[in-house]
C-alpha cells in the first residue's frame, strides 16, 4: 500500500473539538431532537473512528437533522471497563466493545478470541456474520444491550516486547505482558508461560514505558496508532488471535428510539462496518515497513508451537467446557477441529 493511500485512510480528523468530535450536516437551525452519545478508546486517526464520523453526517444527513451522534474518542470517558458500565447504566448510549474486554457480561463473546482458531479473515467473518455472531448477540441482549448485526475489525493480534523477539512458544516463558481485563486471555498466556497482567488500554503505554510490564499483544493498528513502537522494541508476527469490536447500544435508549431512527442508524453502523473492515485489512497490510521505520524489528512467530502448548496445556478442553456445545460446535463448524 503506498503511503498516499494510508494517509487517507489514517486522515486525522485535526478539528475534532476535545469534549466530543460533534460530526454531521451544517447545523440545523433548531437542536437535534435525539442526541446519542458513543465513547470509544481509539484516536482519531484509526479507521474505526475515521469510519465513524462519516456514520455521524450519514445518521444527520438520512435524519434531516433530528439525530446527532457525538463521538468522543480516545477514552474521554473512561477507560473500557468505565465505558462498559456507561452503557449498561445509559450514562452513553454507545461504545465500541472490544471482544475480551465484553465478555466479562457476556462470556460466549471471547469465544471468537480463542487462540490460533481463525487461519485467515474469511474464517472471522464467515463465523461472526453467521451463526456463531448470531449466539453472541443473543447473549448481549440478554444483559440488555442492543448489538448491530456487524461488527467492526481491530485486526489479527501480535505480540510486541522491549526485551527480546517471541519466534516460539518457549520465548514467552516468564515474559511479562499486558493483555486486556479478559479471563481467557489471562488463562492463554499462562498456558503459554507468561506472566500476564490486566490492564486497561488507557495505561499501557504507561505500564511500557516505566517497565511494570516488557510487552503487550495488539494489533498492529493499534500499534501505529497509540505509538506503542516508541516503547517496544519487537514485534513478533503471531497471529495469536484475531479482535474485533461489537458495537453496543444500551438497550433501554434503543428501545426509545423511532423505529424510522433504528433503520437509519442500523444501516449506517452496519455499512460503516464493512467499509472499517477493508480499511483495516489495507492499513494492517501495509503497517510493517511504517513500523520498521519507525525502530520496530519484525520477525515470524512459529505458529504450531503456540498451537501444541495450548494443546498439552488443556487450554482448548477447558474453553470448550466452558463455552458449552453449541458455540464450540458453531466455531469449530467454522474453523475445524481445535480441543
Amino acid at each position: 500500500m503506498t503511503h498516499s493511500t494510508r494517509r487517507q485512510i489514517l486522515k486525522t480528523l485535526s478539528l475534532a473539538p476535545a469534549a466530543g468530535l460533534l460530526v454531521g450536516m451544517p447545523r440545523p437551525a433548531r437542536a437535534a431532537e435525539i442526541t446519542l452519545k458513543y465513547g470509544n478508546n481509539l484516536p482519531m486517526s484509526h479507521p474505526l473512528n475515521i469510519r465513524g464520523a462519516e456514520v455521524a453526517e450519514r445518521i444527520a444527513k438520512e435524519t434531516n437533522g433530528r439525530v446527532e451522534l457525538k463521538i468522543f474518542p480516545n477514552n474521554q470517558l473512561g477507560g473500557d471497563t468505565d465505558m462498559l458500565s456507561q452503557v449498561r447504566s445509559g450514562g452513553i448510549d454507545i461504545f465500541n466493545a472490544g471482544t475480551l474486554v465484553i465478555a466479562t457480561l457476556a462470556p460466549v463473546s471471547a469465544i471468537t478470541g480463542v487462540g490460533f482458531a481463525f487461519k485467515d479473515y474469511d474464517q472471522v467473518w464467515a463465523a461472526v456474520d453467521g451463526p456463531l455472531g448470531n449466539l453472541i448477540r443473543a447473549a448481549f441482549a440478554k444483559v440488555g444491550l442492543h448489538t448491530f448485526e456487524k461488527m467492526w475489525d481491530n485486526g489479527f493480534r501480535q505480540i510486541t516486547t522491549s526485551t527480546r523477539a517471541v519466534a516460539s512458544a518457549a520465548d514467552l516463558n516468564g515474559l511479562k505482558i499486558r493483555v486486556p481485563v479478559s479471563p481467557m486471555g489471562i488463562a492463554m498466556f499462562k498456558a503459554l508461560g507468561a506472566a500476564p497482567t490486566s490492564l486497561q488500554f488507557s495505561e499501557v503505554y504507561s505500564a511500557l514505558q516505566t517497565k511494570v510490564v516488557d510487552a503487550q499483544e495488539n494489533p498492529l493498528a493499534i500499534v501505529q496508532t497509540a505509538k506503542l513502537f516508541e516503547v517496544q522494541k519487537f514485534c513478533s508476527l503471531t497471529n495469536h488471535s484475531w479482535d474485533g469490536y461489537h458495537l453496543v447500544f444500551n438497550g433501554r435508549s434503543w428501545r426509545g428510539l423511532p423505529d424510522d431512527v433504528k433503520t437509519v442508524v442500523s444501516r449506517a453502523f452496519n455499512e460503516g462496518g464493512l467499509q472499517q473492515r477493508a480499511d483495516v485489512r489495507k492499513l494492517n497490510e501495509g503497517l510493517q515497513a511504517e513500523l520498521t521505520s519507525n525502530g520496530l524489528a519484525f520477525n515470524q512467530a512459529a505458529a504450531p508451537t503456540f498451537q501444541a502448548k495450548l494443546r498439552e496445556s488443556g487450554f482448548y478442553k477447558e474453553w470448550q467446557e466452558r463455552f458449552g456445545p453449541e458455540a464450540w460446535s458453531a466455531l469449530e463448524g467454522t474453523v475445524g477441529k481445535l480441543a
